[in-house]
């Protein structure tokens, strides 16, 4: 029997975990005829091994084991795959499969626009109106990893979602642990000439980073009274987030998914120096004396001395074309490192 076992991250809060549960219950609706568990990496109940154990004994004889992430972090590279390892020495009869988070899709972006509804209608945002859309910024703030990889995947995000919608900045900032954080956003995005702000955060959860921008964003409303901030609805659990997780489920069951650190000997170097049953005590040890000859050529060439002039009409695929003979420049962004897993906030 196929088995899918979801990871969500767990929360001290027990409603946050119900809501995982919840949302993975509906999930399963659409994944017939497979084994639907649920576990979690810290703080809840069942750990990634117990929920192993719950699908082993329930019959099943593949078990696929998905992140429920944003991104892929510290905790997607490093903690999930870690316990995937102890779980093929208990149980070397078990095929098991890693699925992908939810990373950069299509559907993400039709999240993000539901969100930013919640601002108020489009229309009346200016955002699907021409004199709305010179004024208009719209400001992604991610939650910050020292995982340049993750925090690049929030970038391309950006970029993708400016190309859907027709304002004439969408800006990418960080709530912490990297550059640019989220009043440098705010600050860039007034220099560049906007007098409408929408923030927009990229977090699965609410808590005391959400409550933390609400009130930068009183503070900028009274540092600059002429201008218009608002602050969208964080991504969370859309309806929508149910169809990219199915998938993910499936790419995994089929064997299909393109994950690009299970096993690989950057991961493996790096297990020697992490705690990677993070705060979970199990009743087991076992040595990790085993080789993957898996050549992973990361190639992490930047070359960060360009200019980008925008002097060039923008076409779109969804029907519209807008110029954007602007003239602006994007400026650098110095990233700074720290120690923050970030695939999930």
């Amino acid at each position: 029997m196929n088995a899918v076992l979801f990871v969500g991250h767990g929360s001290k809060d027990a409603e946050g975990n119900e809501e995982i549960r919840i949302f993975v219950k509906s999930v399963a609706e659409g994944l017939e005829d497979l084994m639907v568990e649920t576990c979690f990496l810290e703080f809840e109940s069942p750990t990634i091994m117990q929920g192993i154990d719950k699908c082993v004994r329930q019959g099943a004889s593949r078990i696929a084991v998905v992140p429920i992430t944003l991104f892929s972090a510290g905790h997607a590279k490093i903690h999930i795959p870690a316990a995937i390892d102890d779980a093929k020495l208990r149980y070397p009869t078990i095929d098991f499969t890693y699925g992908r988070p939810i990373g950069v899709h299509q559907q993400v972006l039709d999240i993000l626009t539901s969100r930013l509804e919640s601002v108020g209608p489009l229309n009346e945002l200016g955002l699907n109106q021409e004199q709305g859309l010179e004024e208009t910024a719209v400001l992604v703030v991610g939650r910050g990893s020292s995982d340049a990889d993750a925090n690049s995947d929030l970038f391309k995000i950006s970029r993708l979602f400016w190309e859907k919608l027709k304002v004439k900045w969408v800006e990418t900032a960080f709530i912490g642990v990297t550059a640019p954080l989220m009043d440098e956003g705010v600050e860039r995005c007034l220099k560049l000439g906007a007098r409408r702000v929408i923030i927009l955060p990229y977090f699965l959860f609410t808590g005391v980073l959400i409550k933390r921008m609400e009130n930068m964003l009183e503070q900028y409303s009274e540092r600059y009274p002429e201008l218009e901030f608002a602050l969208a609805d964080y991504f969370g659990f859309h309806p929508t987030l149910k169809n990219i997780l199915q998938e993910r489920a499936l790419e995994a069951v089929q064997g299909e998914s393109k994950m690009n650190c299970d096993m690989c000997q950057y991961r493996l170097a790096a297990m020697e120096h992490i705690d990677h049953h993070h705060h979970h005590d199990d009743d087991h040890h076992h040595d990790h004396d085993h080789g993957h000859g898996h050549d992973h050529s990361h190639d992490h060439g930047h070359n960060h001395d360009h200019d980008h002039s925008h002097d060039h009409e923008h076409k779109h695929d969804h029907g519209h074309e807008h110029d954007h003979n602007d003239h602006h420049k994007h400026e650098q962004h110095t990233p700074v490192h720290a120690n923050d897993s970030g695939d999930n906030k």
